[in-house]
């Protein structure tokens, strides 16, 4: 489990979001509560979110976007090969992280031992310290509420941020439409 972190990503009907607090803390200290652990890649057609250290989060996105260009845009093949890349890589494979990738057809959780999982509700997938709240309050929403994709992803991600104190509810947000 990573701490200082709260991704949560949600694929609805009309729209794919992506969303995560912005609190980095080191050890019991806040360092910064407005930071971006999010990022459009692929010409803004793919949504990803990082939970780990920011050193290996760099390295990661730019490692999968090299792989999304290679793959032209192909989300289910560019994370297979990813997930190859980073496993066989002695230094890669040491990284403690986790992304969540999706657009609007899939979503992805890509762990730092070299896993694709697609998610057990294939609509929300959630990492992070903060993550098991954010995904308790999306799957609560999202079978009993009546709200939009990106509206979901704020409310929950503001529960986690109210229970998790390594969670804030600074909620930074990324959408993608049909």
């Amino acid at each position: 489990m990573f701490c200082a972190t709260t991704i949560l990503a949600y694929k609805g009907k009309d729209a794919s979001v992506i969303g995560g607090d912005g609190q980095v803390t080191f050890g019991n200290a806040v360092l910064k509560s407005n930071a971006v652990k999010l990022r459009k890649l692929y010409d803004g057609k793919i949504l990803a979110g990082f939970a780990g250290s920011t050193a290996d989060a760099f390295t990661l996105f730019d490692m999968f976007e090299k792989m999304l260009e290679n793959k032209k845009g192909d989300l289910e093949r560019a994370v297979i090969d990813f997930s190859k890349e980073w496993r066989k890589d002695k230094y890669l494979r040491k990284l403690e992280a986790m992304m969540i990738v999706l657009n609007r057809k899939h979503i992805f959780l890509l762990s730092g031992t070299g896993d694709v999982v697609v998610p057990q509700d294939e609509c929300i997938c959630a990492i992070g310290s903060g993550g098991m709240y954010a995904l308790s309050a999306a799957r609560a929403l999202h079978a009993h509420a009546n709200l939009d994709e990106l509206s979901l992803v704020k409310e929950s991600l503001k529960i986690a941020g109210e229970i998790c104190i390594y969670t804030n509810t600074n909620i930074t947000t990324y959408e993608l439409r049909d």
